[in-house]
């Protein structure tokens, strides 16, 4: 085998370019993202009841819900909320569960529910992980040259109609959610006075109502050679078919519903708002789909937003801008990870010449460098994974060590040519005399990250990456020392340039023979070698102890992002937690778009801030910025802090995203 592969170099060559050929093509059709797709395994159900107190919602939806939920075969654990007109549960589930079928499961135990109050939305149901957290983020409002005052509340329905559907679309989307605005509802207010004159009670009116909003079929006519399918309208669809409908007769007289009521046309209680910069905004935020490329669906969508602006929110003096998205952050960290291996390489491709000492020799054996990376990205392919800042950092970790193996082949291929013989005979006996200890060293490599592809958790599904790169590399190195490098050292000289490494011989030798006269020097006395492997041991300890640096699952982001909490006692009321974020408005929207050098010159308080997010409710008010400075994102998280503790009662904290948690926050809090 090794002499066919030796003096058949142009065979060797063809295949090597055809795997770098299908390489290539497999990073070209990777997708693309911050960090690997992460197995589904929550449920989340949401159940609104608009203006139900949470003691109502408990009682009415989530006990009855959990009667049937808990049943469910594989279930973990079930977390059960009720809040002001909503109910929420979520449902864990095992790694490894398949989630449509779990989903399916809910959804037939969902149904098994007997009965809801009036009023009661149907059950939302959702599936979502970590890897698909909202990755971009758009906002809608008013032209700034519009000459009407919209009232950007009761826009949510038309967005929910006209924009979401089109942007939902594009390929890759999994789920457009639209936040901010309320959506419409006819809204009628009775005169308990004009009521009790003509006798009508508030039960009577409400069955009336029911009963005439209503379209019913009528059945069938035939007529002829035709059959007509009958039907009778009588769903309102103006407020003025409302103020005419007929709700009692009292001898000749009608009465009204307009007669004892007011009809308009309003929207449903606001129970959150949304501002971008400090103005009132609806929002559009987007999910990718498990295994889209995210940088595609940019590319894709942002024409669709062009598209809808000229064709759907102009007319309606309208208009949709991004706010931010994490491509970029994805391109920049992706584009980093590259940079990094690149440089990798060229390190790796100087020691290696600094050790050898021969120009073609360092050729040879750094032909592994390319080919294993591209291999990495064939290993990807096949398994499934997409190109993100984890599998990259395996690609990076495999370089040092896909040279291993081609340097020893190499300097058995140079001792054998010092011997005497021949190049092709040093090429073959090189490569037999040490092609086990390669097959060893790169079976046990494989092995030490063969557990990581069996761990079902998100540790497990995170790092994997790193083991399939890493383990695809080192295979094609063994393959690319046996087969490719004693080709193309049959085919060059390998003989060191002495000359060019006569200061790196001599500290070679001189650190040779220092190491070798402290061993000496240890191994003749038992006493020394105790007391200095025992100094060791303990210094290793007490490194380990005192410098271990602070554990948490991931790491911080680098994006110059935070996101900020703060929240109120119980009892707050909406009107009240939108006062606090007038106020923090007011502290720090006027700082959104200025120079950043003012704040680092000491002629601004609060740091300069590309654009400032809030999100309030009678709960929380949450803020996401993001400063123009990134080495000022950490002074702005200290006095988002310092501010939310001036409000009496307050708790809050601010954090950074880490790679994992998005655009929901890190777990290192400040």
């Amino acid at each position: 085998m090794f002499d066919g592969a030796i003096k058949n170099a142009t065979q060797v060559t063809v295949v090597v370019l055809t795997l770098c050929v299908i390489g290539i093509m497999c990073a070209l059709r990777l997708p693309v993202g911050m960090i690997p797709d992460l197995e589904v395994r929550t449920i989340t159900v949401e159940t609104a009841w608009p203006g139900a107190t949470p003691q109502d919602v408990e009682k009415e939806i989530l006990i009855q819900q959990e009667d049937y939920l808990r049943t469910l075969s594989g279930l973990q654990r079930i977390i059960s909320t009720a809040s002001m007109g909503e109910a929420v549960i979520e449902l864990d589930f095992p790694f490894g569960t398949d989630i449509t079928e779990a989903l399916i499961k809910v959804n037939n135990a969902l149904s098994q529910v007997p009965s809801y109050p009036e009023n009661v939305d149907e059950p939302r149901l959702y599936a979502t992980s970590f890897s698909s957290n909202f990755f971009m983020f758009f906002r809608i409002q008013p032209m700034s040259d519009q000459p009407v005052e919209l009232d950007m509340l009761r826009m949510r329905d038309f967005i929910d109609d006209n924009v979401r559907p089109r942007m939902e679309r594009v390929h890759g989307v999994s789920q457009v959610a639209v936040v901010g605005g309320a959506d419409r509802q006819v809204q009628i207010r009775l005169n308990p006075n004009k009521l009790a004159a003509a006798g009508i009670t508030v039960a009577d009116l409400r069955k009336t109502i029911r009963d005439r909003n209503r379209d019913f079929s009528a059945g069938d006519l035939d007529s002829g050679k035709r059959r007509y399918l009958l039907r009778t309208i009588g769903r309102f669809e103006s407020v003025d078919e409302f103020q005419s409908m007929i709700i009692a007769r009292r001898g000749d007289s009608i009465i009204r519903l307009g007669d004892v009521a007011t009809i308009s046309l309003e929207h449903f209680e606001v129970r959150s708002e949304a501002f971008v910069d400090g103005q009132p905004t609806i929002n559009m935020f987007l999910r990718k789909e498990v295994g889209s490329n995210v940088i595609a669906i940019k590319k894709a969508m942002m024409p669709v937003v062009d598209q809808l602006n000229r064709e759907v929110l102009a007319p309606a003096n309208l208009v949709m801008t991004p706010i931010t998205d994490d491509v970029r952050y994805v391109k920049a960290s992706v584009s980093n990870v590259w940079r990094n291996l690149i440089i990798g390489s060229v390190l790796a491709t100087i020691v290696m010449w600094l050790f050898l000492r021969s120009v073609p020799a360092t050729m040879v054996g750094v032909i592994g460098i390319p080919v294993c990376t591209i291999a990495a990205f064939i290993g990807l392919f096949a398994a499934g994974r997409t190109v993100n800042v984890i599998s990259l950092a395996g690609i990076a970790f495999a370089i040092g060590m896909t040279l291993d193996n081609s340097i020893v082949v190499l300097e058995s291929i140079e001792r054998f040519r010092k011997n005497g013989l021949d190049r092709f005979a040093a090429a073959s006996a090189g490569v037999r005399q040490v092609w086990r200890a390669v097959l060893a060293s790169t079976l046990t490599t494989v092995l030490v990250f063969a557990p990581i592809l069996f761990i079902e958790e998100e540790a497990g599904q995170l790092f994997s990456d790193i083991a399939i790169a890493i383990s695809a590399s080192i295979v094609a190195s063994m393959l690319v020392s046996i087969a490719v490098v004693p080709a193309a050292s049959a085919r060059v000289r390998l003989s060191r340039d002495d000359s060019q490494g006569g200061l790196l011989e001599r500290l070679g030798d001189g650190f040779r023979v220092a190491v070798v006269g402290v061993i000496g020097w240890l191994v003749r006395s038992r006493a020394r070698a105790v007391i200095t492997a025992s100094g060791i041991l303990t210094g290793a300890v007490l490194l380990i102890v005192f410098l271990t640096p602070p554990a948490e699952y991931l790491p911080e982001g680098e994006e110059a992002k935070t996101f900020s909490l703060m929240i109120a006692p119980a009892g707050y009321n909406l009107s009240e937690m939108s006062d606090i974020a007038e106020e923090l408005h007011e502290d720090f929207v006027p700082y959104v778009g200025l120079d950043p050098d003012l704040y680092a010159a000491g002629d601004s308080d609060v740091p300069a801030m590309s654009w400032i997010v809030t999100f309030v409710n009678p709960k929380t008010v949450f803020m996401i910025a993001e400063t123009t400075d990134p080495s000022h994102i950490n002074d702005l998280m200290r006095m988002l802090n310092t501010r939310f503790q001036e409000f009496p009662g307050m708790r809050g904290f601010s954090s950074r995203g880490s790679i994992i948690s998005s655009n929901d926050g890190g777990s290192r809090s400040v």
